[in-house]
């Protein structure tokens, strides 16, 4: 391999991947515009790691187009690769060393990747290139991962709330002075109503295609044909323009009652008062902080209330900043782990939506449609489910992985192997986020046109999700009996008798024995 080598002249090439679409990305404000080189490539490894939903792949590829038109606008020289382009190495890796070559750069430079596997290729381009390589900290998050190692550092505990705190008396984010506003940090007890479907619920913005996604919508149909999801009809934003309308949207309809309702969900609802906007920020068209203090605005001006911003701004300086702490702290191990040995096969109505469970149903009836969810559908629904079952975790965000718009692999995995599945044992959660029934019963209206009995824990109809539940709880007794959030239901199992307790084992057993494992390729 060649050694690393500075020519004397020639560009610089700045690599910018498709979550990365931010004009004032670490890498682009240390270029020089008038000599160095933006390197932007759609390339086949990156659509196959895991099989993406046909709108996560469109999303990705018009908005990365449409950035790349915004750059040349702005007197950038943008190389950028496209998918069918029949010079294209298909990687990552080869896009860069044959722009290397081409440029004759005198180096790269690069703003760090959201994802362990991208870091791994960035690792090799100087053997690969024998040109130097520099890595920039990405300073689009409020805390770098040298910040939230030295954070994490010593602590017994890693618990998101106090970190959270961290993150608004840095940011000030709803702060009094050296006091939360409202003088609590956490409102989320008061962000867990059940919704009514009404006339009144505002439904997201819907942009028009132009060309450029025109284009990408017949490339993708083409080429991912066999990939899960409905591709059209397509109608996220694709620009920073139309992302910042869709916030604006936000803000004015959503926002308001974000926080009362943020936890509920209706079938002829799926989007009822949630922003839509985390693929936008994920993707790199929206700048999180500037999100978080437009939303802080509304509420000091007396247009929402405080439970709203603040539910809605934790998710972002609190959920998103701390997921991410937690990836790059943990990884690669991390993706590995598996507590509760959970091995069963992911069931094959995940990937085809053919369930005559009502929740289930619902939430990946409506993942297919928009490769959208909101969380309490991910964590409540689809993910209980995945936990009560006994489901492999890693299958678990293989799928989570794949099917979202809005899912990289640095916000995805802490939030599925961690909060949603339990298999790092409690690293992010105190406890499993289990539930039988009764708690989709209690925040949907799912139930009421389910084929189950919610109300019925075992026998012919009764919901699933009920022994399930308490099986889950019997199975994993060795682990989880002595978590001190646990004694409570385990104390009420012992309560149960012993018929009792067998009928839930069988009903349970039974119904796991007839699930339908996935087959890898059938969809």
């Amino acid at each position: 391999m060649p050694s690393p080598r500075t020519p004397a002249a020639g560009p610089a090439l700045i690599p910018i991947f498709g979550d990365q679409l931010s004009l004032g990305l670490a890498s682009l404000k240390v270029a020089d515009k008038r000599r160095d080189v933006v390197l932007m490539a759609e390339v086949a490894d990156e659509t196959v790691y895991v099989r993406h939903h046909k709108k996560k792949i469109a999303f990705l590829f018009s908005a990365m187009r449409h950035f790349a038109a915004e750059l040349d606008a702005a007197g950038w020289t943008v190389r950028y690769v496209r998918l069918d382009d029949t010079r294209n190495g298909g990687s990552l890796t080869s896009e860069v060393v044959r722009a290397a070559r081409d440029i004759e750069a005198r180096g790269i430079v690069v703003t760090e990747p959201g994802e362990w596997r991208v870091a791994e290729m960035i690792g090799a381009w100087e053997r690969e290139t024998g040109l130097p390589v520099r890595v920039l900290s990405d300073d689009r998050f409020l805390c770098s991962t040298a910040e939230f190692a030295g954070w994490a550092r010593d602590r017994k505990s890693l618990r998101m709330e106090f970190f959270y705190r961290d993150m608004r008396r840095k940011t000030g984010l709803l702060m009094e002075g050296d006091e939360p506003a409202g003088e609590r940090w956490n409102f989320d007890a008061e962000n867990r109503k059940p919704a009514k479907a009404d006339l009144f619920i505002p439904k997201p913005l819907r942009f028009e295609n132009d060309q450029t996604t025109r284009e990408v919508l017949d490339l993708v149909g083409q080429r991912f044909a066999k990939h899960f999801g409905e591709l059209e009809p397509f109608w996220f934003a694709v620009t920073r323009r139309d992302a910042e309308k869709q916030l604006k949207h936000f803000l004015k309809t959503g926002l308001p009652k974000f926080g009362d309702y943020q936890d509920a969900m209706l079938l002829s609802e799926p989007f009822l008062y949630h922003s839509l906007v985390s693929l936008y920020i994920n993707a790199g068209l929206l700048d999180p902080l500037s999100v978080c203090r437009l939303a802080e605005k509304e509420y000091r001006d007396g247009r929402v209330p405080l439970n709203a911003a603040e539910g809605f701004i934790r998710q972002i300086i609190g959920w998103r900043e701390y997921v991410r702490g937690i990836y790059w702290l943990k990884m690669p191990e991390y993706a590995e782990r598996n507590f509760l040995e959970a091995e069963r096969t992911i069931p094959d109505f995940y990937w085809s939506g053919e369930t005559d469970l009502a929740c289930l149903r619902a939430a990946i009836g409506q993942t297919k449609s928009e490769a959208y969810a909101h969380h309490i559908q991910r964590l409540m629904v689809t993910g209980n489910f995945a936990l009560l079952a006994g489901i492999d975790p890693k299958q678990v965000h293989e799928w989570y992985l794949a099917v979202y718009a809005d899912a990289f692999e640095w916000v995805e995995l802490p939030n599925t192997l961690g909060m949603s599945q339990f298999a790092d044992g409690g690293l992010l959660g105190s406890k499993p986020y289990a539930a039988s029934g009764n708690y989709i019963n209690r925040m949907s209206d799912y139930c009421g046109t389910c084929r189950y009995d919610v109300k019925k824990r075992t026998g012919e109809g009764a919901c699933p999700f009920n022994a399930l539940y308490w099986d889950f709880l019997d199975r994993n007794a060795g682990k989880l009996a002595s978590n001190p959030r646990m004694t409570q239901m385990y104390a009420t199992w012992r309560k149960f008798t012993k018929a009792e307790q067998e009928a839930v084992r069988q009903d349970a057993r039974e119904f796991l024995d007839g699930l339908k494992p996935w087959e890898p390729d059938t969809y």
